[in-house]
Protein backbone atom coordinates (compact mmCIF):
# COMPACT_ATOMS: atom_id res chain seq x y z
CA UNK A 1 0.00 0.00 0.00
CA UNK A 2 2.91 2.46 0.71
CA UNK A 3 4.28 1.59 -2.78
CA UNK A 4 1.27 2.61 -4.13
CA UNK A 5 0.79 6.02 -2.22
CA UNK A 6 4.67 6.71 -2.99
CA UNK A 7 3.68 6.17 -7.33
CA UNK A 8 0.67 8.73 -6.51
CA UNK A 9 2.44 11.15 -4.79
CA UNK A 10 5.22 11.07 -7.50
CA UNK A 11 2.38 10.92 -10.05
CA UNK A 12 0.80 14.01 -8.43
CA UNK A 13 3.78 15.91 -8.41
CA UNK A 14 4.82 15.16 -11.88
CA UNK A 15 1.23 16.20 -12.82
CA UNK A 16 2.06 19.64 -10.93
CA UNK A 17 5.81 20.01 -12.29
CA UNK A 18 4.27 19.41 -15.68
CA UNK A 19 1.97 22.36 -15.38
CA UNK A 20 4.68 24.64 -14.40
CA UNK A 21 6.89 23.94 -17.55
CA UNK A 22 3.69 23.84 -20.02
CA UNK A 23 3.45 27.52 -18.69
CA UNK A 24 7.29 28.39 -18.77
CA UNK A 25 7.46 27.15 -22.38
CA UNK A 26 4.04 28.77 -23.65
CA UNK A 27 5.54 32.15 -22.31
CA UNK A 28 9.03 31.72 -23.75
CA UNK A 29 7.01 31.25 -26.80
CA UNK A 30 5.16 34.46 -26.32
CA UNK A 31 8.22 35.93 -26.11
CA UNK A 32 9.98 34.65 -28.85
CA UNK A 33 6.65 35.53 -30.90
CA UNK A 34 6.59 39.04 -29.41
CA UNK A 35 10.05 39.38 -30.46
CA UNK A 36 9.67 38.37 -33.98
CA UNK A 37 6.89 41.30 -34.32
CA UNK A 38 9.38 43.69 -32.77
CA UNK A 39 11.98 42.77 -35.72
CA UNK A 40 8.77 43.10 -38.05
CA UNK A 41 8.22 46.26 -36.91
CA UNK A 42 12.12 47.40 -36.95
CA UNK A 43 12.39 46.09 -40.72
CA UNK A 44 9.06 48.10 -41.57
CA UNK A 45 10.57 51.16 -40.54
CA UNK A 46 13.84 50.54 -42.42
CA UNK A 47 11.78 49.12 -45.54
CA UNK A 48 9.52 53.15 -45.13
CA UNK A 49 12.59 54.74 -45.19
CA UNK A 50 14.30 53.19 -48.10
CA UNK A 51 11.26 53.71 -49.85
CA UNK A 52 10.60 56.99 -49.02
CA UNK A 53 14.58 58.00 -49.86
CA UNK A 54 13.59 56.51 -53.04
CA UNK A 55 10.72 58.25 -53.75
CA UNK A 56 12.45 61.59 -52.82
CA UNK A 57 15.05 60.50 -55.22
CA UNK A 58 12.36 60.19 -58.05
CA UNK A 59 10.92 63.05 -57.41
CA UNK A 60 13.77 65.61 -57.30
CA UNK A 61 14.68 63.94 -61.54
CA UNK A 62 10.69 64.79 -61.87
CA UNK A 63 11.28 68.33 -60.79
CA UNK A 64 14.69 68.32 -62.40
CA UNK A 65 13.28 66.76 -65.86
CA UNK A 66 10.59 69.73 -65.57
CA UNK A 67 12.46 72.88 -65.29
CA UNK A 68 14.98 71.27 -68.45
CA UNK A 69 12.07 70.78 -70.48
CA UNK A 70 10.19 74.28 -69.62
CA UNK A 71 13.88 75.65 -70.05
CA UNK A 72 14.08 73.77 -73.49
CA UNK A 73 10.57 75.36 -74.50
CA UNK A 74 12.32 79.03 -73.97
CA UNK A 75 9.29 79.41 -71.51
CA UNK A 76 10.50 81.55 -68.34
CA UNK A 77 10.67 79.47 -64.81
CA UNK A 78 8.49 82.59 -63.55
CA UNK A 79 4.57 81.71 -63.54
CA UNK A 80 2.81 79.11 -65.02
CA UNK A 81 5.42 76.66 -64.58
CA UNK A 82 6.60 77.72 -61.17
CA UNK A 83 3.30 76.82 -60.17
CA UNK A 84 3.26 73.30 -61.49
CA UNK A 85 6.62 73.00 -59.86
CA UNK A 86 5.70 74.05 -56.78
CA UNK A 87 2.12 71.61 -57.15
CA UNK A 88 4.33 68.74 -57.84
CA UNK A 89 6.58 69.04 -55.38
CA UNK A 90 3.38 69.45 -52.79
CA UNK A 91 2.12 66.19 -53.89
CA UNK A 92 5.45 64.64 -54.12
CA UNK A 93 5.58 65.84 -49.67
CA UNK A 94 1.77 63.71 -49.47
CA UNK A 95 3.26 60.84 -51.19
CA UNK A 96 5.63 60.11 -48.75
CA UNK A 97 4.08 61.38 -45.94
CA UNK A 98 1.50 58.33 -46.76
CA UNK A 99 4.78 56.12 -47.00
CA UNK A 100 5.65 57.34 -43.40
CA UNK A 101 1.99 57.13 -42.47
CA UNK A 102 1.38 53.54 -43.76
CA UNK A 103 4.63 52.35 -41.98
CA UNK A 104 3.58 53.97 -38.57
CA UNK A 105 0.49 51.96 -38.89
CA UNK A 106 2.11 48.78 -39.57
CA UNK A 107 4.74 49.46 -36.92
CA UNK A 108 1.57 50.43 -34.25
CA UNK A 109 -0.05 46.94 -35.39
CA UNK A 110 3.18 44.84 -35.30
CA UNK A 111 4.08 46.32 -31.89
CA UNK A 112 0.32 46.21 -30.55
CA UNK A 113 0.88 42.07 -31.14
CA UNK A 114 4.19 42.05 -29.27
CA UNK A 115 2.54 43.55 -26.22
CA UNK A 116 -0.38 41.16 -26.54
CA UNK A 117 1.92 38.20 -27.18
CA UNK A 118 4.15 38.82 -23.90
CA UNK A 119 0.90 39.45 -21.84
CA UNK A 120 -0.36 36.00 -23.25
CA UNK A 121 2.78 34.48 -22.02
CA UNK A 122 2.97 36.16 -18.94
CA UNK A 123 -1.24 34.72 -18.60
CA UNK A 124 -0.06 31.35 -19.26
CA UNK A 125 2.59 31.32 -16.34
CA UNK A 126 -0.18 32.11 -14.31
CA UNK A 127 -2.17 29.81 -15.75
CA UNK A 128 0.38 27.15 -14.83
CA UNK A 129 0.46 27.71 -10.99
CA UNK A 130 -3.15 27.52 -10.33
CA UNK A 131 -3.33 24.57 -12.37
CA UNK A 132 -0.47 23.25 -10.47
CA UNK A 133 -1.71 23.94 -7.41
CA UNK A 134 -5.06 22.09 -8.45
CA UNK A 135 -3.56 19.45 -9.66
CA UNK A 136 -1.56 19.18 -6.26
CA UNK A 137 -4.93 19.52 -4.35
CA UNK A 138 -6.72 16.98 -5.80
CA UNK A 139 -4.25 15.05 -6.05
CA UNK A 140 -3.29 14.70 -2.27
CA UNK A 141 -7.14 15.10 -1.48
CA UNK A 142 -7.20 11.33 -3.46
CA UNK A 143 -4.55 9.80 -0.38
CA UNK A 144 -7.52 11.11 1.87
CA UNK A 145 -9.82 8.24 3.55
CA UNK A 146 -12.32 9.13 5.31
CA UNK A 147 -12.69 5.73 7.08
CA UNK A 148 -9.00 5.75 8.21
CA UNK A 149 -8.80 9.12 9.39
CA UNK A 150 -7.83 9.75 13.22
CA UNK A 151 -10.48 11.26 15.41
CA UNK A 152 -10.54 12.43 19.06
CA UNK A 153 -13.66 11.27 20.11
CA UNK A 154 -14.41 8.94 23.40
CA UNK A 155 -14.06 5.77 21.31
CA UNK A 156 -10.25 7.06 20.76
CA UNK A 157 -8.84 6.39 24.03
CA UNK A 158 -9.44 2.95 25.66
CA UNK A 159 -10.80 3.08 29.16
CA UNK A 160 -8.95 3.39 32.39
CA UNK A 161 -8.12 0.38 34.17
CA UNK A 162 -11.05 -0.59 36.62
CA UNK A 163 -12.96 2.11 36.24
CA UNK A 164 -15.99 3.21 33.66
CA UNK A 165 -15.56 3.96 30.03
CA UNK A 166 -15.87 8.18 31.04
CA UNK A 167 -13.21 7.72 33.62
CA UNK A 168 -15.30 10.53 35.86
CA UNK A 169 -14.42 13.00 32.96
CA UNK A 170 -17.09 13.81 32.45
Amino acid sequence: MCTLALLGLAGTALSAGGALVEGQQSKQMADYQAKAYGQQAQADAQSAAFEQSQERHKQDLLQSQARAQAGASGVGIAGSPTEVLAANARQGQVDLHAIQYGSRLRQNNLNSQAAISRFSGKQAVTASIFNAGSNLVSGLSGFYDPTKAVTFGRSAFPPPPGGSSTGGLY
